[in-house]
């Protein structure tokens, strides 16, 4: 499966150096469809589905978009269910060969984790003005990937920004790590359980009395995936 991302990604690759001149409505289409295709070729070759719970309806643009991380899976396919998306990620992924090309094209906030101060600003400052610009944020609040039954800390950087921007928080949660397992090169077919939460308002509410609220609203639904 690797193998085939892999060559998914190496066709969007070769013409991300064209897509750089073209405004942002032409160019992420075009990067999307290995977002698609991949998503697509997860299901027939792996067997893992997703079963999407909540009204996708509902979700505003713009809006702050928090969802738990175990492994890459979610990051591609929130891409496709919640364009137009920027997301928080590793400065690093930007210098994959094709891969990362492709992604720079879809205005990520790439951070550098080793500044983490410096990290949590430009979070903050690049976040803002693309919710001004009519995107979605998506953030992993826990900083990073982990396993399966196992929820970190959420940090306060998605509710500040919410606040900042006066916009609201859309939690999501999901189970993805028991088939797509992070770090392991098989994959286990099955149902992916994915809930989306109804819009949360951010008004006058403190922001670690946010995220602490939304951490419980994702831990309940982990609990119920079980």
């Amino acid at each position: 499966m690797h193998a085939v991302l892999a060559i998914n990604a190496f066709i969007p690759g070769c013409y991300t150096p064209l897509l750089i001149f073209l405004p942002l409505r032409f160019s992420a289409p075009a990067i999307l469809i290995w977002c698609k295709l991949a998503v697509y070729l997860v299901g027939v070759i792996c067997g893992i589905r997703v079963n999407l719970s909540g009204n996708l309806n509902k979700v505003p643009t713009p809006c702050v978009i928090v969802c738990n991380h175990q492994c890459f899976f979610e990051t591609m396919y929130l891409q496709v269910l919640l364009h137009p998306l920027s997301t928080v990620l590793k400065k690093s992924l930007l210098r994959i060969p094709f891969f990362g090309w492709g992604l720079a094209i879809l205005r990520p906030i790439a951070i550098d984790r080793s500044a983490p101060l410096q990290s949590l600003k430009q979070i903050k400052e690049n976040g803002v003005k693309r919710l001004q610009q009519g995107r979605n944020i998506l953030i992993f609040p826990e900083g990073t990937r982990k396993p399966v039954g196992q929820l970190g800390h959420y940090m306060r950087s998605a509710a500040d920004i919410a606040k900042h921007a006066n916009v609201p928080i859309v939690a999501i949660a999901h189970d993805s790590g028991k088939y797509w397992r992070n770090g392991k090169y098989n994959k286990r077919p099955g149902t992916i359980h994915m809930v989306i939460s109804e819009p949360i308002t951010v008004d006058n509410r403190d922001t670690k009395e946010i995220m602490i609220s939304i951490q419980h609203w994702t831990q309940q639904q982990l609990n119920s995936m079980e």
